[in-house]
């Protein structure tokens, strides 16, 4: 028989069962050979051919505090490219690896005298009458005089005792037993740091009110902190879920903190004081508040959105000469995010969206229902691709270009019945617009950490997934050479530079792997013995100097119920080794591995581990001869 081709439909489909998939493979004519791919990590498709992702790099030594939640990209009058970059701990500014600690002050206070008492260790008890502390929070002190002046005179993390003290660790400087610190020591408290991830608590108080039977009360959840952050002409503002707004500027240096915009000279009375999500919009320069307080009140109103004057940050008032004012939603409980599309800004409640017009004065902003019964993971949960906003719901996809619709989804069975939806505010969205791809991540049923990606390629409408790649914040920007991320390790890298995994000092090589789904060896009633195979692979791009590799396995099946027939090959081999032999201009690699197999169905896959390796596949050929009818039919 001549040789056939193995053609595979691109992307991943997990819809189905994984002989199933066969039927929504593309058939060769010729060869009468299809399938689908059912199984991926760490791959995408370029051309409707996969291939391995491209590597990371850490973009320094240094690290942060904190897990990273969010993170915003902008460039100075100056020319400085920054990066803002907000943890459950800290806000930090990044520029060039190094990260400059911004966190605003929560409150000022005078200690009274000595309020630093020693026991002959390196921990010691803090005099502070109503710190308004919780553990972990972090404290800086100034003014300490005496003999361990120099010590005390820093930042320390605390641990609180009560209401009026806590204590603090001096490592390594023991301090004597006794009080000292003088009588001008002065604390600055910075705002209070929250849980890393969403905290489950149970018992009275712990869920809604009326909730459970009375005296036990039922389960709650303590949210993570969710920031959203946007530069304001060349400075900073942000805030966290719940908080309020704070502005870095740039003018004063990288080493300054951020201050409450209700703080700054002109500021008047009608700036929020409690905000949900902050935005500024591309067209006239607005500043908007989410979900905030109404004007003369200090209560959070869910589904308000207030605006600032145009092109101020500090005026809120609405007046005969101001464009400042607010608009009340309906459709909702609350509002979750926006984003700004072309010429409007998506605003998505927890079951409604809507697009947000500018219409001039005195409406000055108008919000026209775009759908309901429409769900979001989280605020973070959508993102633009190419001019259309995508997003991730509670049970499906979702997308918006001027006409909203339902996402088609080959992977929805797979995500959604194995995701923690406890820890849903952690989900987050990006793009990688190099490759045509919006990244989504999140963290599976059994784990509080983000250990899944989803990605849909809107420029071959396909989708493909992988696991154990924990990052807790992306930027895709065009400020930068590539694509941000956050990591577990407290670092950002640079992904798509570089083909293996450098998140540390030591670089590892890249686990990728894709299987194809079952599809049958010869007409499906035959059985089929497989004897050779020639391989169509490219190493293009692979570190000079290595051998790169993969290993390339064909695992047979008896019938399509059946398990993989074990042994899986008889005096012979069911997997081997296909590497570079050369690294001249024209690619040469192993022309064709021999194998011996027999069976009904088959299943294809691809594996590699192996540093400098970067593969893409082709279109392998397969050598066949019919084996009869043997064997359960």
């Amino acid at each position: 028989m001549p040789l056939k081709k193995i053609l595979f439909r691109p992307g991943v489909n997990r819809e189905n069962t994984r002989y199933a998939s066969e039927a929504l493979g593309s058939v060769s004519a010729t060869t009468n050979v299809a399938g689908g791919w059912y199984d991926a990590d760490k791959i995408r498709f370029r051309a409707g051919n996969p291939e391995k992702l491209g590597g990371w790099t850490r973009v320094s030594s240094f690290t942060f505090l904190g897990l990273c939640r969010s993170l915003w990209n902008w460039v100075t009058l100056a020319g400085l490219n920054l990066m803002g970059l907000t943890t459950n701990i800290k806000v930090y500014i990044e520029r060039d690896g190094s990260y400059y600690d911004i966190t605003p002050i929560r409150s000022t206070a005078t200690l009274g005298t000595n309020p630093f008492t020693g026991n002959g260790t390196t921990t010691v008890t803090v005099a502070a009458t109503g710190h308004g502390g919780n553990t972990d929070d972090y404290v800086t002190f100034s003014g300490a005089t005496g003999t361990y002046a120099t010590t005390f005179n820093a930042e320390f993390k605390i641990t609180v005792i009560d209401a009026n003290s806590y204590t603090i660790s001096t490592a390594p400087t023991v301090i004597a037993a006794g009080s000292s610190g003088g009588s001008a020591v002065v604390a600055n408290y910075q705002i209070n740091v929250s849980a890393p991830i969403e905290v489950a608590i149970t018992g009275w108080g712990a869920g809604k009110w009326g909730a459970g039977d009375w005296g036990v009360g039922t389960s709650s959840t303590i949210p993570l902190r969710v920031w959203s952050q946007n530069n304001w002409g060349e400075d900073l503002i942000f805030t966290y879920r719940g908080g309020p707004l704070y502005i870095w500027d740039a003018t004063n240096g990288l080493t300054t903190r951020a201050v409450l915009v209700s703080s700054l000279v002109g500021a008047d009375a009608e700036v929020p004081s409690v905000v949900n999500y902050v935005f500024v919009s591309d067209q006239s320069r607005f500043t908007f508040a989410f979900g905030c307080d109404d004007y003369g009140s200090s209560i959070l109103n869910p589904m308000l959105i207030r605006w600032s004057d145009q092109e101020s940050i500090t005026s809120w008032a609405v007046s005969a000469t101001s464009q400042a004012g607010s608009l009340q939603l309906s459709h909702g409980s609350e509002i979750i995010t926006a984003i700004q599309a072309r010429q409007e800004i998506v605003v998505f409640t927890d079951s409604t969206v809507y697009s947000l017009q500018y219409q001039g004065p005195p409406t000055v902003w108008g919000a026209q229902l775009l759908g309901d019964n429409i769900s979001i993971q989280s605020p973070g949960a959508v993102a633009i691709g190419s001019g259309i906003v995508y997003w991730m719901g509670i049970d499906k996809f979702y997308k918006y270009d001027g006409r909203l619709a339902t996402l088609r989804c080959d992977l929805r069975e797979y995500i959604f019945s194995d995701i923690n939806q406890t820890q849903n505010l952690q989900v987050f969205a990006s793009t990688s617009e190099g490759f045509n791809e919006v990244w989504w991540f999140y963290c599976s049923e059994n784990s509080t950490e983000i250990d899944r990606y989803v990605i849909y390629n809107y420029g071959e409408d396909i989708w493909y997934y992988g696991t154990n790649l924990g990052r807790t914040a992306w930027i895709d920007s065009g400020l930068r050479d590539y694509p941000v991320a956050a990591t577990y390790n407290f670092n950002l890298v640079n992904h798509e530079e570089g083909i293996d995994n450098n998140e540390t000092a030591i670089p590892t090589a890249i686990t990728s792997t894709i299987t194809s789904s079952q599809f049958d060896i010869d007409d499906g009633q035959t059985f089929g013995f497989i004897y050779r195979v020639l391989p169509d692979l490219t190493f293009r791009t692979s570190t000079a100097g290595t051998t790169p590799q993969v290993t390339l396995t064909l695992i047979p099946f008896q019938n399509s119920g059946t398990g993989a027939n074990n042994p899986a090959s008889t005096a012979g081999t069911s997997a081997s080794t296909v590497q570079r032999t050369s690294s001249v201009n024209i690619q040469e690699f192993t022309g064709q591995v021999f194998m011996r197999l027999r069976g009904r169905q088959m299943v294809f896959q691809i594996d590699c581990n192996t540093l400098g390796t970067q593969w893409q596949l082709g279109a392998p050929r397969i050598d066949i001869k019919p084996d009869g009818r043997r064997g359960n039919s």
